[in-house]
């Protein structure tokens, strides 16, 4: 059994405005001494990059269509010890899921097998009895959802926000915890994909401290923080299982270099978890800013918005050879959506300019806005740096880009059953033991991932 305080911050819906209240009240727990470890329901590298930059540890990534239940508890286990409460961030609204008649891919089902407490984070803009309707079906449509408390937000007044609170506790009984202005101040800047991620947004918006600050300000003021965490508190024991996906073995030397810089930052928390547990030693290495790469077995590069920086990337010649010549040696290379990008010959933007990219993959790698976002189910066809032919996995994809002008000898190691990929059904581009996909795996849904990386980052090493 396992006591962490815990408490869900969903949403009625989608721009709710849960990442913003939920970087607030991470943020004064943070300040309060606490060690606040955060979460996100999802598959999403954005919103936890806010929660990672206010709480200084890393946000975990949980997701019930993709994860086990055991491995759901066995991943909160292992990012929540040592901490003193954990705030998740639900997605979309509480109920939305993958499917209709199913709770599966939903901060419900999260919510139920955590056991952890839920407060609703309400929209309530231009609507105030109607808040107790709303407030009612969310809470009487699961019984098993422990719903604690509402927080009201984009609130047009004080009237406003007494009525609607009035409303709530008289039809509903549900405690009203906060009621959150209409604020320019309560919003981070959007591009395509969502949010600015925080890395990126600290170093290119001058303003992007002070508006987390204005957010952390405005939240104290309207939301009951000590509130929140006696109900975290309150969560009941959890019950764990043995660490089974979560176990450190013994260093077998292999170095392997993880790409993480302004273009390169979409990483869930367990991949690189799990690659130093199964025994090897992460190097972060910046393709923007470094000449070459790392002295390194293996290199990974994630996702992120590199057609924002395709210039500086470009004039990198440098660091674009040794990453081909890393990729021609047989150097196991592992790229998601926007490393594979960067992998491609050449790289399109929206305005149709290219540029030159390291040219591992053939192809060109062209900003088209044509939106392809969801889950994704496929197997391998093909012996790959992460797994053997004939396994299967679950994962995600979400792009606005295409490759186009793909060679026609091109192999590819994935056959989609679900997903888009990266053409008729195929996905896994594979060159030597370079590996680019526009499908983004979780290392504690997909467990051959480390494992298999880090065994061909040891045998390359032992050439």
């Amino acid at each position: 059994m396992m006591t962490i305080p815990r408490l869900i911050l969903a949403g009625d819906r989608s721009s709710a405005g849960k990442t913003t209240i939920s970087t607030g009240v991470m943020s004064l727990l943070y300040e309060r001494g606490l060690k606040v470890q955060p979460f996100k329901v999802g598959l999403d590298y954005i919103d936890p990059s806010y929660h990672s930059l206010v709480t200084h540890r890393q946000s975990e990534n949980l997701d019930g269509f993709l994860m086990s239940e055991p491995a759901i508890v066995e991943a909160f286990q292992h990012s929540a010890e040592g901490s003193d409460v954990a705030i998740i961030e639900g997605v979309r609204g509480l109920y939305e899921g993958l499917e209709a008649l199913s709770d599966i891919g939903s901060t419900a089902q999260i919510a139920k097998i955590l056991n952890a407490p839920v407060v609703l984070v309400l929209d309530a803009q231009s609507i105030t009895r109607s808040t107790a309707a709303i407030v009612k079906g969310y809470k009487d449509f699961d019984k098993r959802i422990n719903f604690k408390g509402v927080i009201l937000n984009k609130v047009g007044s004080d009237r406003h926000a007494e009525k609607a609170t009035a409303a709530i506790q008289k039809y509903t009984g549900v405690e009203v915890l906060g009621a959150i202005p209409r604020n320019k101040g309560m919003s981070l800047t959007m591009r395509h994909l969502g949010l600015i991620p925080a890395r990126e947004g600290a170093s290119m918006v001058d303003d992007f401290g002070v508006r987390i600050d204005k957010i952390k300000a405005i939240v104290q003021e309207h939301v009951n923080i000590d509130r929140l965490l006696e109900i975290a508190k309150s969560a009941p024991k959890l019950k764990t299982g043995r660490q089974s996906i979560f176990k450190q073995e013994k260093p077998t030397g292999a170095r392997i270099g993880v790409a993480m810089d302004e273009a390169f930052n979409f990483y869930y928390k367990d991949n690189v978890d799990l690659l130093q547990l199964k025994g090897a030693e992460v190097v972060y290495f910046s393709p923007l800013h470094d000449r070459e790469i790392p002295d390194v077995d293996g290199l990974i590069l994630g996702g992120g918005y590199p057609e924002f920086f395709a210039r500086e990337l470009s004039e990198n010649a440098s660091m674009r050879k040794s990453i081909a010549d890393a990729s021609a040696s047989g150097m196991p290379i592992y790229a998601e959506c926007g490393g594979m990008m960067y992998l491609t010959g050449t790289l399109e933007d929206e305005k149709g300019k290219r540029f030159d990219m390291v040219g591992a993959f053939g192809g060109v790698a062209s900003m088209k806005h044509i939106r392809h976002i969801g889950y994704v189910l496929g197997q391998l066809e093909k012996d790959t740096p992460i797994g053997v032919k004939g396994t299967f996995f679950k994962g995600h994809e979400f792009h606005y880009s295409v490759l186009t002008d793909v060679p026609p000898d091109a192999k590819f190691a994935y056959r989609m059953d679900r997903g888009i990929g990266i053409k008729d059904g195929l996905d896994g581009m594979l060159v030597n033991n370079t590996l680019g996909s526009y499908t983004h795996l979780h290392a504690a849904s997909y467990v051959p991932f480390a494992r298999n990386f880090v065994d061909a980052c040891v045998e390359y090493k032992g050439q």
